[in-house]
């Protein structure tokens, strides 16, 4: 799978200023596409609604976290080899062994740039 500039991007975060912060670094990578959603129910829903190519999700959010979304979408057989990055402020090896063992692709601390943003999506897409 290579790396598609114009494939949708969903970023989820329920902080309106962190969305600002990662669409803005996604347009400097290049992506056109970018929607957000404020909480993993509303990220669902989307994701039911639109095909993307990626999800960059936080992981603590009320009422649904970026955990429960990653479960819920790796549980669903149309969403289930989804692209997925976490972001979070922890980086608690607890957490990225949960994420890793609920299938997630890829996992990223904040703060960061769009160098290592880039770094993130592109290893995502690299072949195996």
């Amino acid at each position: 799978m290579s790396l598609d500039l114009k494939m949708p991007v969903l970023v989820v975060d329920d902080y309106k200023t962190m969305i600002r912060i990662i669409k803005n670094l996604l347009r400097q990578i290049g992506f056109e596409d970018v929607d957000d959603a404020a909480d993993g129910g509303e990220a669902f829903q989307k994701l039911k609604e639109k095909k993307y190519g990626l999800v960059i999700s936080d992981w603590n959010m009320e009422p649904m976290t970026g955990y429960e979304l990653l479960k819920q979408v790796r549980a669903d057989p149309d969403l289930a080899e989804l692209p997925f990055i976490m972001v979070t402020a922890e980086a608690k090896s607890e957490n990225v062994v949960a994420a890793k063992k609920a299938g997630v692709n890829n996992y990223i601390v904040k703060p960061f740039n769009a160098q290592t943003l880039k770094g993130k999506i592109e290893s995502v897409f690299q072949p195996a």
